[in-house]
């Protein structure tokens, strides 16, 4: 039976919650270098765990599999617990409940954690795209998968408020803990909206617009409490508290949605009792119209599919692995989403061997930053469709250009140098992101979209791998200090150099594919 517009717009809500604390692995910054020494770890040791976080990427197809033939509030449930149990039991380990838990153990929880984040993702993404329109589909995944870009900055501001030494520890605690929580909390709303593609386009258009404000004031909230000179006169409770209501905002509007039906009703009642009839148009109140609206929404499906608007076919993961545009753009997301990836993984140690002390603050930044640019390419596409508008591979060749240029600007050893290029790689990283996903329903359809972006991403754990142990083998190579530390900026300067050429180079494969693709995206703009 269909639902009320306000449903459709809550399950948006529940997502917005699921992807704040989806993004667990994007706190590991936070406490790696107090992980390293609690476990006593090398350089290289501590590179396979954000490896291990990554790799369980590769088994993402299961959870898409899943996605098939279960309910998908079953595959939430199942993916917050395997969260549970890769964090929890690390977490039992360093606060010494259990003792035999050796490093190649603490290695498979975490691929087992890094797994859990793949299902929660799949079922945030097939829940948008199943409740929303075409016309609003690419806007509401980029806008809900904006917030994972906030996770790192919420962990931190908890842990900031509630613990000021034993931040390994509660990270992990909350790493297990909260993301199952969220989910009890969100499955009864994150469902699938039937009869959603009829909704009248004004309170669509008006809904978006006041969640892209709610969105945009908390993004320069998250930024502006992670600026030194800011955050230091900003208390960490009161940090904390302002993530929270921030994260509270959203629900206005399927509150204002469901008032807005519940007078549309009224007023419809009180005309009937005066005998005038009003066209379905006119009408507020869904039951009246939803006959007709099924029908018109089951057209424009058809046209749709009928001309090809939106992809370009529908192809199976087989099909996928043979194409040259499936191969390109697996590279480009390689050489830039996935570095930059491997970069915030190692912020941490970057930080350290600078000098620079305050890494929490520093992966504030890059989080709060990387909300932005996730969140940047669904204003581009809602406020300015059909004006200027230029195709997914041309966006990522203008996105992967600076990402290139701030892994050079890293060479200078100065804090303004550090700041500046982990913001410019959080917001492109965070773009390159949110682009993927339309990316991948536009070249290779949505019918098996839970599988193939689930192999597309396969290539993060690949990239944490090769471009992990690079950093690690240079940092590795000038550690002459206690415990292996290094210290200065030989730690990653060829790292840096290396990094920033393939970064290039995999803008030289965007433009490629944007050349292959043109003809498809001109008649699709």
């Amino acid at each position: 039976m269909p639902t009320s517009t306000s449903s459709q717009w809550l399950s948006l809500v529940g997502i917005i919650w699921l992807q704040s604390i989806n993004g667990t692995n994007t706190n590991f910054p936070a406490y790696s270098s107090q992980l390293k020494q609690l476990l006593s770890m090398s350089q290289f040791q501590l590179n396979n765990l954000a490896f291990a976080s990554d790799a369980g990427k590769l088994f993402g197809f299961f959870s898409g599999m899943a996605a098939f033939h279960l309910p998908l509030w079953l595959v939430l449930m199942i993916g917050s617990t395997l969260g549970l149990i890769g964090y929890g039991v690390q977490y039992l380990f360093i606060s010494n409940q259990i003792s035999s838990l050796s490093y190649w153990h603490v290695f498979l929880l975490t691929v087992l954690a890094g797994n859990s984040i793949c299902w929660i993702n799949t079922v945030c993404y097939v829940i948008t795209i199943r409740n929303f329109s075409s016309d609003h589909r690419q806007v509401a995944v980029g806008l809900t998968t904006s917030y994972q870009g906030l996770s790192a900055k919420i962990f931190t501001s908890i842990v900031d408020a509630v613990s000021l030494h034993k931040k390994a520890k509660t990270f992990l605690f909350l790493n297990s803990f909260l993301p199952l929580i969220v989910a009890l909390i969100a499955a009864p709303v994150v469902r699938e909206i039937e009869a959603v593609t009829t909704r009248p386009k004004h309170i669509m258009s008006v809904g978006f617009v006041v969640m892209f404000v709610i969105t945009i004031a908390t993004g320069i909230y998250a930024v502006m409490s992670s600026l030194e000179f800011v955050s230091s006169k900003i208390s960490p409770l009161g940090s904390l508290i302002g993530m929270l209501v921030s994260l509270l905002f959203p629900l206005l509007v399927p509150l204002s949605m469901k008032i807005n039906a519940l007078v549309g009703s009224w007023h419809k009642n009180r005309e009937k009792q005066r005998v005038y009839h009003f066209t379905s148009e006119e009408s507020h109140d869904d039951e009246g119209r939803i006959e007709n609206e099924v029908k018109e929404g089951e057209d424009s499906r058809e046209v749709n599919q009928e001309v090809g608007i939106g992809i370009r076919e529908e192809i199976g993961v087989k099909l996928m692995l043979r194409r040259i545009d499936f191969w390109l753009y697996f590279f480009v997301y390689l050489f830039g989403a996935t570095l930059g990836l491997v970069f915030l993984n190692n912020l941490g140690q970057i930080a350290e061997s600078r000098g620079y002390s305050r890494t929490s603050s520093l992966v504030s930044l890059s989080s709060s930053f990387g909300f932005f640019g996730r969140l940047m390419p669904s204003i581009v596409d809602y406020f300015y469709r059909g004006k200027c508008t230029i195709s997914r591979p041309a966006s990522m060749v203008a996105l992967m250009a600076p990402t290139a240029g701030s892994f050079f600007l890293l060479l200078h050893n100065t804090n303004l140098a550090l700041y500046v290029g982990t913001a410019i790689i959080g917001v492109c990283t965070g773009a390159i992101t949110s682009i993927s996903v339309s990316t991948t329903t536009e070249l290779f359809g949505t019918k098996n979209f839970s599988v193939n972006h689930n192999v597309v991403v396969a290539n993060i754990p690949v990239g944490s791998f090769l471009f992990g142990y690079l950093a690690a083998f240079v940092y590795h190579k000038g550690g002459h200090h206690e415990h292996g530390k290094c210290m200065g900026m030989e730690c990653y300067r060829d790292t840096f150099i290396i990094w920033g050429s393939l970064c290039f180079f995999g803008t030289f494969l965007a433009f490629v594919l944007h050349v292959r693709t043109r003809k498809f995206y001109s008649y699709k703009l």
